[in-house]
């Protein structure tokens, strides 16, 4: 029976086991979108996993939708991420950049350039996003001309290639979670009457152009996609989420890996595994109150085959050696929720790491 121990190879990418780290906001790049210090010890801690996903790093200015978030669209970016891809692959880990354009989901305050959001029709998203006054209101977003959709694919690849120029072993590219991708899907964010909208096929169009245009630049063994089938999140709806799914797969070249982010949806995961004869990464969540991945969780899916690697949040962002704890079944770190997002390095890279004492005494923290 395969367990998250063995190693396995994801297209170009070899891991030495199959514990997936998430890709996971946390809001500590600079103003101007560079990686810092902190982040580069942030992601040398977790190296151990099997392979460690970015959090959304942003393909072009207009691409932002979150304060303090990076990006890989200048040379001082590019060369800020060198110090946390040397930094992982001392530590023996592997590391891809997932490139996230967020569409509509974001507001002019919350970043230098002050940009409207783009998007594929103009709908603002429901709900609201914390500014620096405070929570206000989605903006209507501004329709992305075909010129604009252009640029956009054209981005995606330049940050791709800026993220092998800094080292990564490949990128992620996130057609999930309600950002720009997943809302060309969508028949809720998606109404244009144009060859990118209407139809399954029409929808699927410009998130496959995106993907076919970074591979045939950087190698298509080195490049994943993320997507969330039916995942509401960020006002998405979807009417048609098997036979989109089925029909992008179908669209998709030979990949690196197929992500996939359930929603308590596992026929669908059955069937798309079925489908996709590449590698599948699972970030499981088979029922609706699943709660957070955990070593018995990643177990069960290896061992039905729905998956090749299993992905973990929330363990991870307590517990940088995870592997290391779930071999010697824990204790694990409790997660302070209070700094997920931005701060210092408080509930960033202060989180204890387990030591051998001796081999009579296992394991303990170490101060």
């Amino acid at each position: 029976m395969t367990t998250i121990f063995e190693p396995t190879d994801l297209g170009a990418i070899e891991l030495k086991n199959r514990l997936v780290m998430a890709p996971m906001t946390r809001n500590r790049a600079t103003i101007d979108g560079c990686a810092t210090p902190s982040m580069a010890t942030y992601y040398a801690q977790r190296a151990s996993a099997g392979l460690i996903v970015t959090e959304g790093i942003q393909p072009s200015v207009v691409g932002q939708g979150f304060t303090a978030t990076p990006g890989l669209h200048s040379a001082e970016q590019i060369d800020s991420w060198r110090a946390v891809t040397d930094g992982v692959h001392a530590a023996g880990g592997r590391i891809v950049a997932q490139l996230m354009h967020s569409g509509r989901i974001g507001h002019p305050s919350l970043y230098p350039s002050a940009h409207m959001s783009v998007a594929p029709s103009a709908i603002a998203a429901a709900g609201t996003c914390f500014s620096p006054a405070g929570p206000v209101d989605y903006p209507t977003p501004t329709a992305l001309s075909v010129d604009d959709i252009e640029q956009a694919t054209a981005d995606f690849v330049s940050a791709a290639e800026g993220a092998i120029d800094a080292g990564f072993d490949g990128v992620e590219i996130h057609a999930g979670n309600g950002f720009l991708l997943h809302q060309f899907l969508a028949d809720n964010t998606n109404v244009r009457t144009d060859a990118y909208g209407g139809s399954i096929q029409s929808r699927v169009r410009f998130p496959a152009e995106v993907i076919d245009a970074v591979a045939a630049a950087i190698g298509a063994d080195r490049v994943g996609v993320r997507i969330s089938p039916a995942n509401p999140y960020n006002d998405i709806a979807e009417s048609d989420t098997l036979d989109l799914y089925r029909h992008f797969v179908d669209r998709l070249p030979g990949l690196s890996y197929l992500h996939v982010m359930e929603s308590g949806n596992r026929s669908v995961t059955t069937a798309l595994r079925e489908q996709w004869t590449g590698a599948l990464v699972l970030n499981p969540h088979e029922h609706a109150d699943s709660g957070p991945v955990t070593a018995e969780i990643a177990d069960g899916v290896l061992a039905t085959g729905v998956a090749d690697a299993v992905c973990f949040g929330a363990l991870f962002l307590a517990n940088p050696d995870l592997p290391a704890r779930i071999q010697s079944g824990g204790p694990y770190n409790a997660l302070d929720d209070t700094a997920l997002y931005g701060g210092g390095d408080a509930g960033y890279i202060d989180y204890p790491v387990l030591e051998i004492q001796s081999s009579s005494e296992g394991f303990a923290f170490a101060k």
